[in-house]
C-alpha cells in the first residue's frame, strides 16, 4: 500500500461541496494529488476545521465554469427532494457530479494499479458485510483497504497494488454519482423503504441502488440476496443481469433454494458445507447469516481459499453497535444495537432472542414500528426514549406490549435492568428502530452513551 503520486490529477480542476466526512478527505486528496479545488461549507467550523491547503480556494460556487466534475457530499440533493443550487448549477453546464467513490476509481487507474474492485449496497447490513469481507481478504494475505459509506472516506484510501481489493460500503446517495466506477463484485443484500424523500418511491430507490451494477461486465459476480424467498422482483433483476452477461448468485440467510445459503446455521453452496455459523459469535441470526453467505460469494470470487472461510468466519469479531454484546449485569445481557436506525433493521435483532427488555426511540421512519408486531410477543417490557416514543408507545398499546416512557437513555438504562430482573428476561437490547437526530450526534454517539451507562450500572452492581 503506497501513497498515489503527486501530479496524479494534475491540470484538474473541481469544486467540492459539503466538508464533513466525505468532502474534507476529498478536498486534502484531491490538492495532494495536484488537482485544483475550490472548496465551500455554509458550516464555518467545517471550513476552519478543514485549514489552509496549498491547491484550494475556499469560497462559495459563484460559476462552475472550468470545472472538471463537482463533487457533492452524499447527504446534499441533486435531484429530490430539491437539487441544491450547485447541483443545478452543475447540470446547466454539463459537469458531471460524482462520488468521492467514483475519483478513487479514477486515480488507481491513474496510478497504473490493476486493483479490483467490491461494492457492497442494501438497506440493511452493508457495513457489517463490507467489513467482514475485508477481514477474509486480510486474513488470506490479499492486500485491502475498506471504506466508502462505512469509513473511512473512499478517497483517504491508499493506492493497493494489482492483487489489491477495495472493498466500498455504498449508500444509495453515492450510486446515483457513479459514471467510471467498475465493481469486479458486487452486491445488493435487501431492500426496504428508506430514504424515499432522496429517491421518490420504491422504484427510485431501487434505480439507485442497481447503479452498483452498471458497469459489470461478462464473467464479474453480481450477489443478490434474497430473505426467505427470491420474491418476483428478485427473479426479475437476477434474470436481468444473467441476460446482460453477468454471473449472478443469490444468497439468503434462510431459504436454502439460494446458490449460497446459511439456512439452519450451516453456510453451503452446490459443493457443500463452507462454515458452521454457530460457531461465529459475532454473526447471530438469519441476517448475519445472508450476510456471511454475500461476503463468502465474493470472497471465493476474489480469490479466498475456500477452506480460509471458516476460520475467517470465526475470527471476525464484528462492527461496533450492531448487535454488540456490552456487559452482563446479575444475569441480563445488555446489547448494543444502536446502528437500528429503522424497524427493519430492529427486526433482525429482535428475532434472534427469545424473551427480552426493548429500548426503542429516537426520530421514527415512516411507518414506526407497525411492521415490528410479529415480534412483540418475545418483548417482555418496552422502555421508550426520544421524540417519537409517544408515536411509538400507541402501536405497542394497540398490541398489549407492557412499556414506559423513559425519556433519556439515563433513565432508560437502569430502569431495563430493573424490569429485566422482575420479567425474568435475560437480554436488555438497545435496538432503537429510530433515528437518533433528536438526542444524539450519530447512532455511533448513541450506542456509546448506552455502552458507558450500562459500564457505570454495572460499577454500581459490583460487576465493573
Amino acid at each position: 500500500m503506497t501513497s498515489f503520486p503527486p501530479l496524479l490529477f494534475a491540470g484538474r480542476r473541481y469544486a467540492v461541496l459539503g466538508l464533513g466526512n466525505n468532502g474534507a478527505p476529498a478536498v486534502r486528496a484531491l490538492a495532494t494529488m495536484g488537482a485544483s479545488v475550490r472548496a465551500w461549507d455554509d458550516n464555518s467550523a467545517a471550513r476552519q476545521a478543514l485549514g489552509d491547503i496549498p491547491g484550494v480556494t475556499l469560497a462559495p460556487f459563484e460559476s462552475l465554469d472550468g470545472m472538471d466534475a463537482l463533487v457533492l457530499s452524499p447527504g446534499i440533493p441533486h435531484v429530490l427532494p430539491k437539487p441544491h443550487p450547485a447541483a443545478l448549477m452543475a447540470r446547466e453546464a454539463g459537469i458531471p457530479i460524482l462520488s468521492d467513490a467514483d475519483l478513487l476509481y479514477q486515480a488507481v487507474r491513474r496510478a497504473g494499479s490493476r486493483a479490483r474492485f467490491a461494492g457492497i449496497t442494501g438497506t440493511n447490513g452493508k457495513s457489517t458485510t463490507t467489513a467482514l469481507l475485508a477481514h477474509m481478504l486480510a486474513t488470506a494475505g490479499i492486500p485491502v483497504a475498506a471504506g466508502g459509506n462505512l469509513g473511512p472516506a473512499s478517497l483517504s484510501l491508499p493506492c493497493l497494488p494489482d492483487d489489491g481489493v477495495y472493498v466500498l460500503e455504498m449508500s444509495s446517495y453515492m450510486l446515483e454519482r457513479l459514471q467510471d466506477l467498475h465493481f469486479t463484485v458486487a452486491c445488493l443484500l435487501n431492500l426496504t423503504p428508506d430514504h424515499l424523500d432522496r429517491h421518490g418511491d420504491m422504484d427510485g430507490y431501487l434505480r439507485a441502488k442497481w447503479h452498483i451494477f452498471d458497469s459489470q461486465r461478462s464473467g464479474d459476480l453480481a450477489v443478490i440476496g434474497f430473505g426467505e424467498t427470491p420474491g418476483a422482483s428478485v427473479s426479475r433483476m437476477v434474470d436481468k443481469l444473467a441476460a446482460s452477461g453477468d454471473r449472478v448468485l443469490t444468497v439468503s440467510g434462510q431459504s436454502p433454494d439460494a446458490d449460497l445459503s446459511g439456512a439452519g446455521g450451516i453456510l453451503r453452496d452446490a459443493t457443500g458445507e463452507i462454515a458452521n455459523l454457530a460457531e461465529a459469535p459475532a454473526l447471530p441470526g438469519a441476517h448475519n447469516a445472508e450476510n456471511a453467505a454475500a461476503a463468502t460469494a465474493m470472497a471465493l470470487t476474489l480469490g479466498v481459499p475456500r477452506a480460509a472461510i471458516a476460520p475467517a468466519l470465526r475470527s471476525f469479531v464484528g462492527l461496533p453497535h450492531r448487535q454488540k454484546p456490552v456487559a452482563t449485569i446479575e444475569g441480563v445481557l445488555f446489547i448494543d444495537d444502536s446502528k437500528a436506525t429503522n424497524a427493519d433493521s430492529s427486526s433482525r435483532a429482535l428475532n434472534c432472542y427469545d424473551r427480552l427488555v426493548w429500548i426503542a426511540g429516537g426520530v421514527a421512519k415512516a411507518g414506526g414500528i407497525a411492521d415490528l408486531a410479529p415480534h412483540f410477543p418475545r418483548i417482555a417490557h418496552a422502555v421508550l426514549i426520544g421524540r417519537d416514543a409517544p408515536a411509538l408507545a400507541e402501536t405497542l398499546a394497540a398490541h398489549h406490549v407492557p412499556y414506559t416512557l423513559a425519556g433519556t437513555m439515563e433513565a432508560a438504562v437502569p430502569l431495563a435492568h430493573d424490569l429485566a430482573r422482575q420479567t425474568g428476561a435475560t437480554t436488555v437490547l438497545l435496538s432503537p428502530a429510530c433515528a437518533s437526530f433528536d438526542q444524539y450526534k450519530s447512532f455511533e454517539h448513541r450506542g456509546r452513551h448506552f455502552a458507558d451507562l450500562v459500564h457505570g450500572l454495572a460499577g454500581t452492581k459490583g460487576e465493573g
